[in-house]
């Protein structure tokens, strides 16, 4: 695999074209096969414990203005029904997908929603760079040894973020906290045209006695005097309590009508991403990224019987090569 990472943590940096603070890890004490066996079994437990069916709370605060003249947005609560199963398994390498679950004029939508992976002393993760772009960023192997990656995926299957860090437990709490990530603007942001036009984050995953809780600490950036520069600070904190108050079945008939379609989706964004050492693609505020609405479309097409699973893997890549490059 490293032989295909061409983007070191200093070209990172350089792109970016932003001081970074000195990361916060460093190299796990060395410890017996036994501890560390017992510790990688607790981890995983931790990320598997995210799977189930969930009351989904978006808390959304803008907090402390870094620019002279910026009002925070007013602070926004949302929420919903989401369904979180395991896709893959491998031991060292776990897949989550959620799929979002909406009642609308009496009929219920499922929407797939984002998706996470889990990797367990990666090599590389694949991260944001700025304007569409994203590139492997090498993970120290001093450093990844004991730790996790978790990368983020929009509803497309197109990347959003990847960041790395250890799970640990603190005041008996568990948690797993990233280095800091950049990533591209949601869609609440996108749509509005902000000043900013990236997110510098940690991100934190602790379960809890009901569930879990997704708490992301964000700094908003933005070109200022043609240079990168903070404006607001954000505190995001998605709380997911387990429920069966809805229509859970309506997910997994749509997940088995359409996993077999989203594998290959997976597939071709994987074979483009490797075969360029990254990939190009344009951000769309309403959707997130330019092949968005066409493959969530053909994914219903094919939910609702108005296509075959051939075609629409065909369609799917056409997609996926027209709204890329490298």
């Amino acid at each position: 695999m490293r032989h295909f990472v061409r983007n070191t943590l200093a070209a990172v940096l350089i792109l970016a074209a932003v001081p970074l603070p000195a990361l916060a890890d460093a190299p796990l004490a060395a410890s017996p096969a036994e501890t560390q066996q017992a510790k990688f079994q607790s981890d995983r437990q931790n990320i598997l414990a995210m799977a189930g069916n969930y009351k989904v709370t978006f808390d959304f605060r803008e907090t402390t203005p870094w620019q002279t003249g910026y009002t925070p947005i007013p602070s926004k609560v949302t929420s919903g029904h989401e369904s979180v199963r395991v896709i893959e398994d491998t031991g060292r390498k776990i897949i989550l997908q959620h799929l979002l679950v909406v009642e609308q004029d009496g009929k219920t939508q499922v929407v797939k929603h984002w998706r996470q992976d889990w990797t367990y002393e990666p090599e590389s993760v694949l991260t944001y760079a700025g304007r569409g772009r994203w590139t492997f960023e090498l993970v120290p192997e001093n450093l990844s040894k004991g730790r996790w990656s978790q990368t983020v995926w929009q509803t497309d299957d197109s990347p959003r973020y990847g960041g790395w860090g250890e799970w640990t437990v603190e005041g008996g709490v568990p948690r797993w906290r990233s280095n800091w990530t950049w990533r591209p603007l949601a869609r609440r942001d996108a749509v509005r045209h902000p000043p900013y036009d990236r997110y510098r984050a940690i991100n934190r995953h602790s379960p809890t006695p009901t569930g879990w809780i997704h708490w992301q600490d964000n700094l908003k950036m933005g070109l200022r005097d043609g240079k990168l520069a903070p404006f607001v600070q954000e505190s995001v904190l998605n709380t997911y309590e387990r429920a069966a108050d809805y229509n859970i079945a309506a997910a997994d008939t749509y997940w088995s009508k359409t996993s077999a379609y989203w594998a290959e989706v997976r597939k071709a964004w994987d074979e483009t991403i490797r075969q360029h050492d990254g990939v190009t693609v344009a951000e769309v505020a309403d959707s997130g990224s330019a092949g968005a609405e066409e493959l969530m479309t053909i994914a219903d097409d094919l939910a609702q019987g108005r296509a075959d699973q051939v075609g629409a893997v065909r369609r799917a890549r056409a997609v996926i090569t027209r709204v890329t490059s490298h």
